[in-house]
């Protein structure tokens, strides 16, 4: 099914598409990704993630090629950055092959979603990764949930790109 989509005046925010792909971690390893079309999760009251912050994310997009093929743009690095933040928050991260393996079926099962070629417009691809162990002490989870999740976006600054100055801080306590 092809959505109908002002391709051209596309805002940066959520939007419903067809599917996301999961996979969770539970009693020491990572399962397989599942396909979903449930747009809502069934998390515990207590779950890490709410708790203390147990949770990363990345960004990343897909394009379409002039040739009409479909390319994601270094989703490598995106798998790197959101394994350093696991670690970084004690969580188990999803392994590269994983990581990789859930974009790109989140882009192919969505595909009617990949804005057409010079529309200026892009899939936003969001991979989420949260604790969702109860806790109410502090203590990281024991169980991961996995999400990749797509939507059409147009340019998040429509007005231009302006740098602005930053304090990168790569050592923490």
């Amino acid at each position: 099914m092809t959505p109908h989509i002002d391709w051209r005046n596309l805002g940066f925010s959520y939007m419903q598409t067809e599917r996301y792909v999961k996979a969770e971690f539970k009693n020491g390893s990572w399962g397989g990704t599942e396909v979903c079309t449930e747009p809502y999760l069934n998390l515990h009251i207590a779950a890490a993630c709410l708790h203390y912050g147990q949770a990363c994310f990345e960004g990343l997009k897909a394009f379409c090629r002039k040739d009409g093929t479909i390319a994601i743009f270094r989703p490598e690095e995106n798998a790197k950055r959101l394994i350093a933040s696991a670690r970084r928050l004690v969580m188990e991260p999803p392994p590269m092959e994983l990581f990789l393996e859930a974009v790109k079926k989140a882009v192919l099962l969505n595909k009617s979603y990949v804005p057409p070629y010079s529309t200026g417009a892009s899939l936003y691809i969001r991979p989420l990764l949260i604790g969702v162990t109860p806790r109410v002490a502090v203590h990281p989870a024991d169980e991961y949930v996995f999400i990749v999740l797509v939507m059409p976006v147009g340019p998040y600054y429509k007005d231009g790109f302006f740098p602005v100055k930053a304090l990168v801080q790569q050592y923490y306590d």
